[in-house]
């Protein structure tokens, strides 16, 4: 597990590319991904989106975007989480969560938010959510298209 690093940008476009092959993101979300993480990368001082990085045989596979939320008191949010699905099942997604959770609580998270679509598509991401122990807690009808749901998940820690 890494922080983000210019050099792997190739291999996350090409995970966010085969995902987005087989309808798990869109073509203006993956653009959206990779607009993100290039912010990670130019603008290292920012503190909005902080980005770890899982390989396997030393090549990136996967990784999380999260981040504080603005203008709360120990709120993060998860952006982004993306692995080759290639090695969906393997625990590279767990692995990254986790990491990520353990980061956000030292850095005083009490509470992680994440939304996701109500897509059948998207029926695995909202199971792995739930097994990793977030709960939904709203859903807004419609949200990102009509018949497609915006489902908020979260986390609280004590």
């Amino acid at each position: 597990m890494h922080k983000l690093q210019p050099a792997d940008m190739s291999e996350l476009k090409g995970i966010l590319n085969r995902l987005r092959k087989i309808d798990v993101f869109t073509s203006s979300e993956v653009e959206c991904a990779v607009e993100l993480l290039q912010i990670v990368l130019d603008q290292p001082e920012q503190r909005d989106y902080q980005v770890l990085v899982t390989s396997n045989d030393d090549r990136p596979v996967g990784y999380i975007l999260y981040g504080p939320i603005p203008l709360t008191d120990g709120n993060f949010d998860i952006y982004w989480i993306a692995t080759d699905p290639k090695i969906h099942g393997k625990g590279f997604g767990r692995e990254l969560i986790e990491s990520a959770e353990f980061d956000m609580q030292q850095q005083g998270a009490r509470m992680i938010c994440l939304e996701t679509s109500s897509k059948e598509a998207y029926l695995k991401t909202r199971n792995f959510y739930e097994k990793s122990g977030y709960r939904k807690e709203s859903v807004i009808a419609d949200f990102y298209n009509p018949g497609d749901d915006r489902i908020t998940y979260i986390k609280r820690f004590s």
